[in-house]
């Protein structure tokens, strides 16, 4: 059984990938546009304004696996620094349980996963490797 599990690990890395790019996505949308249910759009010159320009615009490079390891490590370090501001400080507790801060240390380590892990089998970053791959097996002159 785990033989054939360890099969769905390529499929499993990409579709995870994916779903937290994708969700990750919904959160800078929900900030900058007031999409997804939430009532107003924050204020750019804020942190949160910061944090819903990094989440729209470089959610998407996780989704298709662009540059994919240095993005992740961005966002994980966004994810960091919302945990300790917006929850442990803001909320004067550093247990998740009395912070309500668990989305942002979940993904958190979401993204620090995909910066060791890269993007997968099914991204750009493996598909541009490939490109990189073939070109340098042609010989030249």
């Amino acid at each position: 059984m785990l033989e054939s599990l360890s099969r769905l690990h390529p499929l499993a890395h990409n579709a995870f990938r994916i779903a937290v790019g994708f969700m990750f996505w919904t959160h800078g949308g929900q900030k900058l546009f007031a999409w997804f249910g939430r009532d107003e759009a924050v204020d750019l010159a804020t942190r949160f304004g910061a944090a819903g320009i990094l989440e729209f615009f470089l959610a998407p490079l996780i989704v298709f696996g662009l540059v994919t390891r240095p993005v992740a490590f961005i966002l994980a370090g966004e994810m960091a620094v919302a945990y300790v501001w917006a929850h442990a400080i803001g909320r004067g507790s550093l247990w998740h349980w009395a912070n309500g801060g668990e989305l942002a240390a979940v993904f958190c380590f979401c993204f620090l996963l995909l910066s060791t892990m890269g993007a997968g089998t099914f991204s750009l970053d493996a598909w541009l490797a490939e490109r990189r791959k073939r070109a340098d097996a042609i010989p030249t002159g």
